[in-house]
């Protein structure tokens, strides 16, 4: 079994604002200790480099997520970075993102992240109209998106990722339509536009429960769907992820190594890992979510495991079949062969079948994929295989 790309996530759990429908794991503090919080975790990273699944395996691709990573001191930002460097080593090329709110940047800010290493940002934008941005809790006002851009530009980012939800309380198609207008004159290399969900154990979940919003049925929701894939592949924009869109070769490494199921490192409170075994099963586990918590417990032992489990083949081959599903692409037979050691439809055809009669599923040069039709009953038909 050959071994996979190997990726590194970093959580950076602080905000200054929790917005209502956020189930990330994200805390509001006025003042982090940031100083602790490096420390602990470049103790993390020491501990993962010694263990022997991880040991000369030169990292893949590195993503910075939150909560706001773009609160966070360039300077911890570079030592982490560096002491990464230094433990394993990066590929050519290494695709380094950075999670970012245009309410919390300046020209300053992104040129320290520019120069920390960072070449990659992602920005949540979510909206540029004032009251949808009100409504999503946003801190940022549709100005300081174009301010931080613009300024991101400046600083020499030339792969940048904007982030937009739609499906709103009463919005109208033609004002997400004039939403993905506005975002296409920025020109970005990225775009994800996800629909509103309505998360359990988020205020949103528990507002909504008391006094419904207004939200599109599935009806409207599909339309809104194939809208959006329309207007952006007009523009240029290859939908290579049921949420995702980029230009050529500009699709995020990171979050696409996810969905091929590549092994990854996660430090920081609440993050996640995951590696193949020998056997062919899985290894995940979670960090303590408390920063506080997490940050003694990295600074004692090197650890901060919460929670961890093992898969076994057949588990784990169904997780990347309900990952791999989300990719354009689908799931390449030869590699999934490789990888748990027999056939996709050897596992799941009967699971399957009814999808691939239904033409929701389909065959295409030796991969697994998603028809157009199939694309939003992704969830359901990757449910089937679980």
């Amino acid at each position: 079994m050959l071994q996979s790309p190997l990726q590194l996530y970093i959580h950076i759990p602080y905000c200054i604002h929790k917005c209502h429908y956020c189930d990330f794991n994200s805390h509001v503090r006025t003042q982090p200790d940031w100083q602790a919080y490096q420390q602990a975790l470049i103790a993390e990273l020491d501990f993962w480099a010694q263990q022997k699944q991880f040991q000369h395996r030169k990292l893949h691709s590195i993503f910075f997520g939150g909560g706001t990573p773009s609160l966070a001191p360039a300077n911890l930002i570079a030592k982490v970075l560096e002491h990464a460097q230094t433990l394993f080593g990066c590929e050519k090329n290494i695709e380094i993102s950075l999670e970012a709110n245009p309410g919390t940047v300046d020209m300053k800010a992104f040129q320290g992240f520019y120069q920390a290493g960072i070449n990659r940002l992602s920005m949540g934008v979510q909206s540029l109209d004032h009251r949808e941005l009100q409504w999503l809790e946003r801190i940022h006002q549709s100005d300081e998106v174009y301010q931080a851009f613009d300024a991101a530009r400046k600083a020499g980012f030339d792969n940048i990722n904007l982030d937009f939800m739609y499906g709103l309380p009463q919005q109208t198609l033609e004002q997400w339509q004039q939403t993905l207008d506005a975002a296409l004159q920025f020109n970005p290399e990225h775009l994800s536009c996800y629909q509103l969900t309505v998360e359990p154990h988020t205020k949103l979940a528990t507002r909504h429960a008391s006094s419904p919003y207004k939200l599109p049925d599935d009806e409207a929701s599909l339309t809104f769907f194939h809208s959006t894939r329309e207007r952006l592949a007009q523009a240029g924009y290859q939908a290579y992820e049921i949420s995702n869109f980029a230009k050529p070769d500009k699709h995020c490494r990171h979050n696409d190594g996810y969905w091929l199921y590549h092994d990854y490192i996660g430090i920081g409170a609440g993050a996640s890992g995951k590696w193949d075994m020998k056997n062919r099963g899985t290894y995940r586990y979670s960090n303590i979510r408390t920063p506080e918590k997490y940050t003694a417990q990295a600074m004692q032992t090197g650890s901060a495991i919460n929670s961890d489990e093992a898969l076994e083949q057949q588990q784990a081959a169904a997780e990347a079949v309900w990952v791999g599903l989300r990719r354009k692409t689908g799931i390449n037979n030869a590699w999934f062969k490789q990888r748990f050691e027999k056939n996709i439809t050897d596992y799941f055809q009967n699971d399957l079948e009814p999808w691939l009669n239904d033409q929701k599923l389909t065959w295409q040069h030796e991969h697994l994929q998603l028809t157009e039709s199939g694309i939003p009953l992704a969830d359901a038909i990757a449910e089937s295989v679980l």
